[in-house]
């Protein structure tokens, strides 16, 4: 149960020419055993610092989003109202080692304390967007700074005297199960089209229901959808990649397509979105982990050509492991459908190692995400505990037989039939 909220009366003002719409501040006080997530011997040291220096500084965004869900925050970012310079000077009279100073010019300053990083970051204002980047200027207004971020429930900042200060209703909204975004929607997109894939992200994080979206969103998502051809791949996949595993993630799939995403981040008109539905399906009800399967793996099932997978591939410049899963498991995901025995699983994974030369622990891999796929349970488990054997032949073996060299590639291929069909145990 998120703490009782308080409320305080302020000005609605304006900034560049836009017109922020608020009423209340709400505040509420975090108890000490939450702040502990918080107040390591670094962080404490770092507070000390702004406050000796006469300068503001809060935990920001997703951390205090975390914490008022019951989670413990992964990273802690840091917004105060000191700019770089300030930051600089104080860290320097301090002897606090700063590092990665290309951030400065976004107003990011890390500072190492106590062998940990911390990212420090000036208020700022979005004074130019294009879609991708923002020319920013800085501030030492909260308010405003919290204006610029996307949703309401990434907007809130926490003091690190356990005081949290929502602007826009985060904590209402979080609690409520709800996402909307900071403002006018239209506008905060248009600030950053990789927004729309962040909505869905955190959909799958914090909704009740696969199909609880707030019908404003999804029609301003739709007006600006387009918005997504200007972001570059790396960008988009880091983003589906994380929807498709998190929580309703083949209903958000969909809902994507739905929404017109789909050519702008590189699926195929032809996205067979009945057989995601499927798969999700199948996989929830055979009990595995959406965690515990590639997000290759799930987004395989929606294409059904080669010519396809290529096109997306080309769209997120993904990794060469990630495109090697694609492919695969489109080539076998029948074979793991239809299989009656986990042998034959076993003899494509022989036919992987000794045939092509795999390592391994690929070809572990490789094998146990098609039958991920195929919710194969029954052959997964013996798949797994199950250990490639070693093939009792080499090439010098077969040439002291006389087999001529251009041969000997195709004798050995003949003999691994063989040993296959003798469920591994000629030459024991």
């Amino acid at each position: 149960m998120l703490p009782v909220l308080r409320k305080h009366s302020l000005l609605i003002g304006k900034c560049y020419r836009k017109v922020i719409s608020i009423k209340y501040l709400h505040t509420m006080k975090l108890n000490s055993t939450q702040m502990d997530c918080v107040l390591n011997p670094g962080v404490k040291q770092l507070s000390s610092i702004f406050t000796k220096h006469g300068y503001e500084i809060r935990v920001a965004g997703g951390a205090v989003r975390d914490l008022l869900m019951g989670i413990t925050p992964k990273d802690l970012d840091f917004a105060t109202t000191a700019t770089p310079e300030e930051m600089k000077e104080m860290f320097d009279l301090e002897g606090v080692r700063m590092i990665n100073t290309g951030g400065e010019k976004h107003g990011t300053v890390t500072a190492r304390i106590e062998e940990e990083n911390f990212e420090c970051t000036t208020l700022r204002i979005d004074v130019e967007t294009d879609g991708r980047h923002a020319e920013v200027e800085f501030t030492k207004d909260w308010l405003l700074d919290a204006n610029r971020r996307d949703l309401t429930i990434n907007a809130m900042f926490l003091g690190l005297d356990g005081t949290v200060y929502d602007y826009f209703d985060g904590s209402k909204h979080l609690q409520e199960k709800s996402l909307l975004f900071v403002g006018d929607s239209d506008t905060r997109i248009k600030e950053d089209y990789l927004r729309i894939l962040r909505y869905f992200r955190f959909y799958g994080r914090i909704a009740s229901g696969p199909d609880n979206h707030n019908p404003e969103m999804l029609e301003s998502i739709k007006r600006n959808v387009h918005g997504l051809g200007k972001i570059s791949g790396e960008r988009i996949w880091v983003e589906v990649k994380k929807i498709v595993t998190c929580s309703f993630g083949g209903d958000l799939i969909v809902k994507m397509v739905e929404c017109g995403i789909g050519p702008y981040i590189g699926l195929p008109e032809s996205y067979d979105c009945s057989n995601v539905k499927c798969i999700f399906k199948r996989c929830e009800d055979s009990g595995i982990p959406l965690s515990d399967i590639h997000h290759m793996t799930l987004l395989a099932s929606g294409f059904s050509s080669e010519e396809e997978c290529i096109n997306f591939i080309a769209r997120i410049k993904c990794s060469k492991r990630e495109r090697e899963i694609l492919f695969f498991v489109m080539e076998h995901r029948h074979k793991a459908l239809q299989a009656e025995t986990v042998k034959e699983m076993q003899d494509l994974a022989v036919d992987m190692k000794i045939g092509e030369g795999r390592n391994k622990d690929i070809v572990l891999q490789y094998v146990s995400e098609v039958l991920k796929y195929a919710s194969r349970v029954d052959l997964l488990e013996h798949f797994t505990d199950w250990d490639i054997p070693k093939f009792p032949v080499n090439g010098m073996m077969v040439s002291e037989k006389g087999i001529p060299r251009k041969q000997i590639k195709f004798a050995l291929r003949d003999l691994v039939d063989e040993w296959k069909k003798s469920n591994f145990s000629l030459g024991q």
